[in-house]
């Protein structure tokens, strides 16, 4: 039984759309011809719409009650197609298996693609590494490096396993792990990350968490998990079916008895088919789709929308989501004796050839604001982990860390490192200026607010959603950003398994939550989330994948309008249920009075089809008022 239940659903795949489609397309003309007789057959062309559209809602059928007794709508609609073939009613038959199908081919088309986002992480997974042993480097598979192995690892490769430095200073870009664009300055002692790059120096490194226990592979272990744990809304067709089933059948049953008129009893039957009740949902999330589609956002998963309706709360990740996702010069502070044009002048000079995303966004915004040149340098040396230095115009200027400037026996004024430690509290960071030995100033960077996320917030507590912040960033700049777009829950310092344990937290107090991200380090919590929303335009492929929604330009002010469109979709989808319903049970009524027949009970439940895909429509022009 096994092998042919295997068997059948194999024959039902096959094709996939295009088979549906076609079969629809072929059944439909089939239906035209049975009603207005176009040409002759030897047989009612009723009977293609009964083979190509019936039989697989009969074989499910089948199957559902064999392997599992699973009543869903199909069971009914087979009884129908059965009992209308048996008494002659070939044309209702024929419709009602056509209606049924092309249901559920709007519902298949709403489902999403299959996505590879852990292939993709799979992909950064490092393969080799370099391992020291004795005077003698080898490469070998990272699979093969065992806990306590000396690892070398050069500037632009990426970290094989977790492990702890024990020589060299350098520059890590650790977006995978943290989401922060800044990379982090390492030294001997501290700890780096498989899947983080080595951005600038040389180091060598001790390993201590290899293969599973590597960071890389349990944030794929996540995605997995995260995955599997989100479950599907169930069809309100299917969840409903065993009711209908049960009060169809015992309509039918004592119509016979009292009246002893076969064809009352099958009209019943046919007209109780949930044909525009499985439509209800669809063609709503169709319209909804198309709607969103038209606003920039990608729907990827068809209940997507539905769920979204529930959400309480809306979790946004930091950087590239609320921010700009890139550090901007914010301030150019000096000891007075230098002017800050000056000072602007010659760190953007000593940062010209440095490949630091700190130094590329002074010299960005020191061309955004300056019409001058940028001055030539000479003997350009960079220290990893420390900052750069060279002559300008003359000048030996250094630009870097406080650590390197009291390496320099650099004095900090005391005025200077309060306006520092100011903007650092703020989640700002400091590049501190010494020329010829001296400390004269420094500049403050920052990631910037998008300006539309303030109002965003604000809006979306409109509709009673509670916005939470988790950022991997540190506390002050979690907290910043929290106080300036007004959201009270934050949490900083997050990895991964830390977003995906929040949200878990919520999920198990019943409260639904959305997940705002464009980071790879996003994407566990994208997938576990109710529902997930990736920044299209500044959000990592993997991000992307991971979610259910994708918002194609990263105007995050867009957001209230889906909030308010999934909530819309909602109320369509009631007032079509409750439509359908009330038809099904009215045309029950006139089918036991004997008013109607299959044929008729057909044509209503088409005209009944019609109302609701025409009440769905209007969801493609809708507008959010407060949005």
């Amino acid at each position: 039984m096994k092998h042919f239940v295997e068997k059948v659903e194999a024959i039902l795949e096959f094709g996939g759309f295009k088979r549906d489609i076609s079969f629809l397309a072929i059944s439909g003309i089939a239906l035209l011809i049975s009603i207005f007789n176009i040409f002759p057959l030897p047989f009612d062309a009723a009977w293609i719409a009964i083979l190509l559209c019936g039989t697989p809602i009969v074989l499910e059928a089948i199957i559902g009650l064999v392997t599992k007794f699973d009543i869903k709508a199909d069971v009914l609609v087979s009884i129908a197609l059965i009992a209308s073939v048996v008494i002659g009613e070939d044309f209702a038959a024929g419709e009602v298996a056509f209606i049924m199908q092309l249901g559920a081919l709007l519902e298949d088309l709403t489902v999403a693609k299959a996505r590879s986002s852990i292939e993709k992480l799979v992909r950064l997974t490092p393969q080799k590494a370099r391992v020291i042993d004795g005077n003698s480097e080898k490469i070998i598979l990272a699979e093969q490096v065992k806990i306590g192995d000396r690892i070398r690892v050069l500037p632009g490769e990426t970290i094989a396993v977790d492990g702890k430095i024990i020589s060299g200073r350098t520059s890590i870009n650790q977006a995978v792990m943290t989401g922060e664009s800044i990379p982090v300055d390492k030294a001997v002692g501290d700890e780096v990350l498989s899947g983080t790059i080595n951005l600038f120096g040389a180091f060598d490194m001790v390993a201590s968490k290899i293969g599973k226990d590597s960071s890389i592979q349990r944030m794929i272990d996540l995605v997995q998990s995260a995955d599997a744990g989100k479950a599907k809304i169930v069809g309100i067709a299917d969840r409903w079916a065993t009711y209908i089933v049960v009060i169809a059948l015992l309509s039918s049953v004592v119509t016979y008895f009292l009246t002893g008129e076969m064809i009352r009893a099958v009209t019943i039957l046919v007209v109780f088919c949930p044909c525009a009740l499985v439509l209800a949902t669809p063609t709503a999330i169709v319209a909804a789709i198309g709607n969103a589609t038209r606003r920039g956002f990608l729907v990827r998963e068809g209940d997507a929308l539905e769920r979204l309706a529930a959400v309480r709360k809306i979790a946004f990740d930091k950087t590239g989501t609320l921010t700009y996702g890139k550090p901007e010069v914010i301030a150019v502070e000096t000891d007075g004796e230098i002017s800050s044009k000056e000072l602007y002048s010659l760190t953007a000079a000593v940062e010209s050839l440095s490949e630091h995303p700190l130094g590329k966004a002074v010299v960005e915004g020191f061309k955004k604001q300056n019409s001058s040149a940028i001055p030539s340098v000479e003997k350009f040396e960079m220290i990893p982990g420390k900052g750069v230095q060279c002559l300008v115009q003359g000048k030996k200027v250094f630009a870097g860390n406080e650590n390197w400037m009291r390496e320099l026996q650099s004095e900090i004024p005391s005025a200077l490192k309060s306006k520092a430690d100011n903007f650092i509290s703020q989640g700002a960071t400091a590049i501190y200026v010494a020329i010829d030995g001296r400390l004269q100033g420094f500049l403050a960077l920052s990631d910037t607010l998008r300006e539309e996320s303030s109002l965003t917030i604000e809006r979306l507590k409109a509709f009673g959603v509670e916005p939470v912040l988790l950022t991997g960033d540190h506390e002050n700049a979690a907290k910043t950003i929290a106080e300036k777009v007004g959201i009270q829950n934050f949490r900083a310092n997050c990895l991964p398994e830390d977003k995906l344990k929040t949200i878990r937290e919520f999920q198990n107090q019943n409260i639904r939550l959305c997940m705002v991200g464009d980071g790879i380090n996003d994407a566990p919590a994208l997938k576990m989330a109710d529902v997930g929303i990736a920044m299209g335009k500044v959000g990592s492929a993997i991000a992307i994948d991971a979610a259910d929604i994708m918002l194609v330009d990263d105007h995050v002010e867009k957001l209230p309008h889906l909030f308010g469109l999934s909530k819309r979709m909602m109320r369509t989808i009631k007032i079509n249920l409750t439509f359908s319903m009330a038809l099904n049970f009215v045309a029950i009524i006139l089918a036991i009075l004997g008013i109607l027949n299959p044929v008729v009970g057909a044509l209503v439940h088409n005209a009944g089809s019609v109302v609701v895909i025409v009440h769905s429509a209007f969801l493609l022009k809708w507008k959010n008022r407060r949005a």
